[in-house]
C-alpha cells in the first residue's frame, strides 16, 4: 500500500490576495529542485498574470460535464492517478464539481489523489470553512455555498496564510487586477469593504493561530512537558461568584489585549469549602460578560482550590493569573490560615499572579451602621479569649506560683479582666470578672476546691474585679462609638463628594445618585420614577428615571418627593425598597434628594435645548430660503419679466428673428422659474413629513432610460454598466428618476470633457445599489455632510445651477424610498454617489405613505 501522500494548503483572507499565484510559483520552484509537478487544475478567472504564471509547467486535461446545455470542465482524478507525478496543484479545495462527477467535492476528489501517494498543494479561501461560513455571512452578508469540513483542513500537513493587507488588496482591485472592470464598483463597495477584509483578515490569522496552538499544545502533550511556554498571552481569571467578577474579568481582558493576541479564560472553581459560595445569578452574568469579552468560560471541581487553579492553568499553559484580594478579616486568616491567593502566589512558579483590590475586599462606599459601639464579633472574640485564656493562666499561675502568691494571682486575673474589656466590651468583662473572682477563690483561697467565701477582702476582690471591668469596658465602649462616628463621617463626606461628582458629570447624574444611594445605605433597590403628567387610571406605571437593585417584593418601599407634591401623584418621587432608615441617615438622604433635584433641572433645561434646537436649525434654513428666493429667483424672473417686456412694447415692429430671441429667453427664464419653486416645493414637503411615496417593483434600466434622455446625455457622456440580473428595486420610479437626474447632472458638470461619466449597478446581499461615479476634484471627506445641507453650493458660485438643493432633496427622496445616500472616493479620484435601495420583496410593494 501506497503511503499517503502531503496535503499543504494555502489560506487566503478574500479572492485576490494571491494564492493561486503563489501555488503556481511554489509549483515552479519545486520543479526548478527537480520535482516532479503537475497542475491538475487552476482556475485562472481571466487574470493575465495567473496564467502567466502557470507557463512552463505541465497541466493536466480536465474531465468535461454536460449539465443544462452548459460544458463544465473539472479535475481529472483518473489522469492525476496515471500520471503519477511527486507533486499536483490543485486550486479551489473547497469548489462543488459539475453533477455527474465522480465526487460532488473538490476534497473528496484530493482525498484520492493523497491516497495514491501523490502530495497536492491546494489553495481555500477562510470564508469557505464551515465553521466560520456563518460568521463570513454576518461580516459580508454573502452567503458561501460551497464549504469544506474543518477536519479535511486540520489533518493537512501545513497550513499557510497567503497575506495581503486590506489596502492593498483594494488597490490591486481597483487596478483591474482581480475582477473586470465593470465589476470593479460593485466588489469595491460590497464584499472588498475595507471593514471586511480587515475582519476577513483577522479571522484568518486567529483560525492559523489556533491551528498552531493546537499543533503546541498536541506536542506538549506527547513529550510530557508541564512547564509553561510564553508562546501566547493566556490570561486565566478565578471568579468566585461574588460582585468582584466584573472587575476581575475586565482587568484580565485589558491585560491580555495590551499583549494584542491574548487569550482570556474564566475559571470557577466549585467544591465545599474556600471559593464555593458562588452565586448562580453572578455567576452566570459573568459567564455572558466573559463571552462578550472574547474569553472562555471554564468550571471544575477540586477540593484544595490552589491546588485546582494552578493544574488549570498549567494545563492550558497560561502566561498570567488574575485573583481577587480576599475578602476575609485577618482573623479570619490568622485561624484558618493562608488565603487562596497567597497560596497561588508561592505555588505558581513561572505564571504571573495578579492580585486586584475590588469593591467587596473594603466594604465598597457603604456607611458604617450606627447603634451598639463594638460589633458582634468583638463581643464574641471577648467571650472566647474569657473561656480560653482564662484556664490557661489558672494552669499557669497552678504550675508556677506558689500559695501565698496572692496578690500575683489576683493581679494577672485583674489583667485578664482588662484584656477581655478592651477586646469585648462590657458583658464579657463582667462574664470575666466574675470567673476569674470563682477561679481565683476555687484554686487559690483556702479552704482549696470549694467557693466560699469568709473573707470580706475575698468579697471585695470580686466586686472590685467587677467595677474594673465596667470602667474599662465603658472607656473602651465611648472609644469605639467615637471611632464608629469619625468613620460615619469620613463615609458621609465621601459620599457627599461622590454625588456632587455625579451631578457635574451631567448626563448620568441621576442614574450615579441611585447607584450611590442603594450602595450607601445598603438598600435593595432605589428607584427614581416621574409622576409627572401621568394619567393615574390609564398609566399604572409612572416612567422609570433611573433605578438599582430589585425592588422588594410586595412592593414594600419608602417615597420621598424630590419634585412636586407626592400626595397628588404628580411628582418626582426617590423609592427606597428595603430596611427603614434611621434618623441620621435620613438627614443625609435630604442632601441626596436635593442634588437629585438639581440633576432633574439639569435635564429638563436639556430637554428644552433639544426642542429648540429644531425651531434654530429651522430659522437658519428659513433665513437662507429669504436670500435663495431674494438673490436665485431674481435672475430668472427679471430676464422672463424683461423678455416679455420687450415683446410687448416692440409690437408688431420687432422682426421674426428677434421675436423667437425673446420668446426663447422668456420661455428658458421660466423653465429654470419653474424648476427652483419645484425644488422648493421638495424641500417644503420634505422638512414636513408630506413626502407622498408610493413604492412598486421597478426595473432600474426603466428609471435609468428617462432620466438620461431628460437630461440629453448619450453614450459619448455617460457609461452604462448595468447589472445583468433579473432583479428589480422597490422603489417610487418617479421620486427615483429625479433623484438620477440630480445625480448625473452634478456628475456631468464635475467630470473633465475628455472622462465619461460611469453608471453601474450591481445586486447584492438583498440590496441594489446604483452608483454615479464621476472623475472630478471630489469632495473632502470632513465636508461629505455638508452636500447633503439644503441651500449648499460648497463654493460653486454659479448661480445658474439653481440653489443647492438637488443633493438634499435626492437623500429625502432615497430615505423615503427605505435607502440610503452615501458619497464615496472614485479610485483614480472623483465622487461616486452610491443611491443603495431594497430588492423588490424585501418591501412590500405597492407601499404608499407619507416620508420625512
Amino acid at each position: 500500500m501506497a503511503k499517503r501522500g502531503r496535503l499543504r494548503v494555502l489560506l487566503g483572507a478574500a479572492p485576490g490576495v494571491g494564492k493561486t499565484f503563489a501555488m503556481l510559483h511554489e509549483g515552479r520552484r519545486m520543479r526548478d529542485a527537480g520535482q516532479d509537478v503537475v497542475v491538475a487544475v487552476v482556475e485562472t478567472h481571466g487574470r493575465a498574470a495567473t496564467a502567466g504564471a502557470a507557463e512552463g509547467l505541465e497541466v493536466l486535461g480536465r474531465a468535461p460535464f454536460i449539465h443544462r446545455g452548459v460544458t463544465l470542465l473539472e479535475l481529472d482524478v483518473d489522469a492525476v492517478l496515471q500520471r503519477r507525478p511527486e507533486v499536483a496543484l490543485v486550486d479551489e479545495l473547497a469548489h462543488t464539481n459539475a453533477p455527474g462527477s465522480r465526487n460532488a467535492k473538490r476534497w473528496e476528489d484530493v482525498e484520492e489523489v493523497l491516497a495514491a501517494g501523490i502530495d497536492v498543494l491546494s489553495t481555500v479561501n477562510i470564508q469557505h470553512i464551515e465553521s466560520l461560513n456563518d460568521v463570513v455571512e454576518q461580516i459580508t452578508g454573502a452567503p458561501q455555498r460551497e464549504t469544506i469540513p474543518d477536519d479535511v483542513l486540520r489533518r493537512a500537513d501545513q497550513v499557510e496564510v497567503v497575506d495581503l493587507s486590506p489596502q492593498a488588496l483594494r488597490d490591486r482591485l481597483a487596478g483591474g487586477l482581480v475582477y473586470p472592470a465593470e465589476r470593479v464598483d460593485a466588489a469595491l463597495s460590497n464584499y472588498f469593504r475595507l471593514g471586511n477584509l480587515t475582519a476577513l483578515r483577522e479571522l484568518a490569522l486567529l483560525w492559523l493561530a489556533d491551528e498552531v496552538d493546537q499543533s503546541l499544545k498536541r506536542y506538549r502533550d506527547e513529550h510530557g512537558i508541564n512547564s509553561t511556554w510564553e508562546a501566547r498571552e493566556r490570561v486565566v481569571v478565578t471568579l468566585t461568584g461574588g460582585v468582584e467578577g466584573e472587575t476581575l474579568l475586565r482587568r484580565g481582558a485589558r491585560i491580555a489585549a495590551r499583549s494584542g493576541s491574548g487569550e482570556l479564560l474564566a475559571l470557577h472553581v466549585t467544591s465545599q469549602d474556600g471559593l464555593r459560595a458562588g452565586d448562580p445569578a453572578h455567576l452566570a452574568g459573568q459567564r455572558a460578560l466573559v463571552e462578550q469579552l472574547g474569553g472562555s468560560y471554564h468550571q471544575v471541581v477540586g477540593e484544595d482550590i490552589p491546588s485546582a487553579l494552578i493544574d488549570f492553568a498549567r494545563s492550558v499553559n497560561a502566561t498570567q493569573l488574575v485573583i481577587g484580594v480576599s475578602r476575609r478579616s485577618r482573623l479570619s486568616a490568622l485561624l484558618t490560615g493562608p488565603s487562596v491567593g497567597s497560596t497561588v502566589t508561592r505555588e505558581a512558579g513561572s505564571i504571573d499572579v495578579h492580585i486586584v483590590n475590588h469593591a467587596s475586599a473594603g466594604g465598597g462606599l457603604r456607611l458604617p451602621q450606627l447603634g451598639g459601639a463594638l460589633t458582634m464579633r468583638r463581643r464574641i472574640a471577648g467571650f472566647v479569649l474569657a473561656l480560653v485564656a482564662g484556664p490557661l493562666l489558672t494552669w499557669a499561675l497552678a504550675s508556677l506560683g506558689s500559695v501565698d502568691s496572692f496578690t500575683t494571682h489576683a493581679l494577672s486575673y485583674q489583667l485578664l479582666v482588662v484584656a477581655v474589656a478592651l477586646v469585648g466590651g462590657l458583658w464579657p468583662a463582667l462574664f470575666a470578672a466574675v470567673l476569674s473572682g470563682v477561679t481565683l477563690d476555687f484554686f487559690f483561697v483556702a479552704p482549696f476546691g470549694t467557693v466560699l467565701i469568709t473573707e470580706p477582702s475575698h468579697l471585695l476582690a470580686i466586686v472590685l474585679y467587677v467595677v474594673i471591668a465596667a470602667l474599662v469596658s465603658l472607656v473602651v465602649d465611648r472609644a469605639a462609638r467615637k471611632t464608629r462616628e469619625a468613620r460615619r463621617a469620613a463615609a458621609e463626606s465621601q459620599l457627599l463628594q461622590t454625588v456632587a461628582g455625579s451631578v457635574l458629570r451631567g448626563q448620568n447624574a441621576m442614574q450615579a445618585l441611585v447607584e450611590r444611594t442603594r450602595e450607601a445605605f445598603g438598600l435593595a433597590g432605589v428607584r427614581l420614577v416621574d409622576a409627572r403628567g401621568a394619567d393615574a387610571p390609564r398609566e399604572a406605571e409612572p416612567r422609570v428615571l433611573a433605578s438599582c437593585g430589585e425592588p422588594v417584593r410586595g412592593n414594600r418601599h419608602v417615597s420621598v418627593p424630590v419634585i412636586g407634591d407626592a400626595t397628588t401623584g404628580t411628582a418626582v418621587v426617590l423609592e427606597l425598597h428595603g430596611r427603614e432608615l434611621d434618623a441620621s441617615e435620613r438627614r443625609l438622604l435630604t442632601v441626596i434628594v436635593a442634588q437629585l433635584g438639581a440633576a432633574l433641572e439639569h435635564s429638563d433645561l436639556r430637554d428644552a435645548a433639544d426642542e429648540v434646537a429644531p425651531l434654530a436649525a429651522s430659522d437658519k434654513v428659513r433665513r437662507a430660503l429669504l436670500s435663495a428666493l431674494s438673490h436665485d429667483l431674481r435672475r430668472p424672473l427679471a430676464a422672463a419679466t424683461a423678455a416679455v417686456s420687450g415683446l410687448r412694447a416692440a409690437g408688431d415692429e420687432l422682426g421674426a428673428e428677434d421675436r423667437e430671441e425673446l420668446l426663447e429667453a422668456a420661455d428658458e427664464s421660466l423653465a429654470t422659474l419653474a424648476s427652483l419653486v419645484t425644488d422648493l416645493l421638495d424641500v417644503s414637503r420634505l422638512q414636513s413629513g408630506a413626502l407622498a411615496v408610493s413604492i412598486i417593483a421597478t426595473d432600474p434600466a426603466d428609471v435609468i432610460v428617462p432620466a438620461l434622455d431628460e437630461l440629453h446625455l448619450g453614450p459619448g457622456a455617460v457609461e452604462l454598466a448595468l447589472d445583468q440580473s433579473d432583479a428589480s428595486v422597490a422603489a417610487d420610479p418617479a421620486l427615483l428618476q429625479r433623484v438620477l437626474v440630480n445625480l448625473l447632472a452634478n456628475a456631468v458638470r464635475h467630470s473633465p470633457a475628455d472622462r465619461r461619466v460611469r453608471l453601474a449597478t450591481s445586486e447584492f446581499g438583498g440590496k441594489m445599489q446604483i452608483r454615479v461615479i464621476d472623475h472630478g476634484p471630489g469632495i473632502p471627506a470632513e465636508r461629505r455632510e455638508d452636500v447633503f445641507v439644503p441651500f449648499q453650493r460648497l463654493g460653486d458660485t454659479d448661480n445658474t445651477t439653481g440653489l443647492g438643493l438637488g443633493l438634499a432633496i435626492s437623500k429625502g427622496f432615497v430615505e423615503g424610498m427605505h435607502g440610503t445616500l452615501v458619497p464615496e472616493d472614485t479610485p483614480g479620484g472623483g465622487l461616486t454617489m452610491v443611491v443603495t435601495l431594497p430588492v423588490a420583496g424585501d418591501v412590500a410593494e405597492g407601499t404608499r405613505g407619507d416620508r420625512a
